[in-house]
């Protein structure tokens, strides 16, 4: 079983997740041009599964179908998402080939963002993000913060596949945030190597983000503290800690 990441547009990851003979599980194909060049490869589509409703994450599904008219495609419940064959929410598990993956529901970025977790890697589309998570579109701090909870709460080992390749730009935010954090100061370097060298910053193992993304550390003192001489108020609450590091981050320019 091998992972790979598919570059799109600007900054986008479409995520392919194949077996020894080149099966693939498709996620958030914004674009079928990348999935379509790796299916000249040698790469055969199973199934695409959705995150959410944007059109840089759904985008490429017409042309996919058009080439594999019965592909499914699992979305979540979201008439936003018009060419899913399968409905999923909270609960649900999806098969495909040998591999199932366990739905779980993550609103925040839109209301019906959910991501697929199975065999050890986490499809979190526009949630969470590499040192960073996603904007809050449709969601409050409270839903947004709980989504990352539950996320947070996988096993340490597991693999994140996050919608873009924004490391580099998370981790400045990130070491203004928590400058004296030594897991962070590690995995920025690392993430300027792997860019130097054009390489993908992910998947990352979810134990790097517990100890390195200041939106998973909101109930550590030096997230909390950072984020009340910011903002300029007594942040104790969980909640509040993260809807002052989300403001934060909207006006943030390195």
């Amino acid at each position: 079983m091998r992972v790979q990441p598919l570059p799109a547009f600007d900054d986008n990851y479409i995520w392919t997740l194949a077996d020894d003979s080149g099966r693939a599980v498709i996620v958030d194909p914004g674009d079928a041009g990348p999935v379509l060049g790796a299916a000249d490869a040698g790469l055969t589509p199973l199934a695409v599964l959705l995150t959410h409703h944007h059109a840089d994450h759904i985008g490429g599904v017409p042309a996919l179908l058009a080439r594999w008219p019965g592909l499914p495609v699992y979305a979540p419940d979201d008439p936003r998402i018009p060419h899913a064959t399968a409905r999923i929410g909270a609960a649900s598990t999806v098969p495909v080939g040998d591999w199932r993956f366990e739905v779980i529901e993550v609103p925040g970025h839109t209301r019906s963002h959910i991501a697929f977790y199975g065999h050890g890697h986490l499809f979190s589309g526009d949630t969470l993000f590499s040192l960073g998570c996603g904007r809050m579109f449709e969601g409050t701090p409270a839903r947004m913060l709980a989504s990352l909870d539950r996320l947070a709460a996988l096993p340490p080992d597991t693999l994140v596949c996050c919608g873009h390749e924004y490391s580099r730009a998370n981790a400045a935010f990130a070491r203004t945030v928590d400058p004296d954090n030594a897991a962070l100061r590690r995995r920025e370097q690392e993430i300027l190597d792997m860019r130097s060298a054009s390489r993908p910053t992910l998947p990352v193992a979810l134990a790097s983000e517990l100890d390195a993304n200041p939106f998973l550390r909101t109930h550590t003192a030096a997230v909390r503290e950072a984020v009340a001489r910011h903002g300029g108020f007594d942040a104790q609450d969980r909640v509040a800690v993260f809807a002052g590091l989300r403001r934060w981050k909207d006006g943030f320019v390195a």
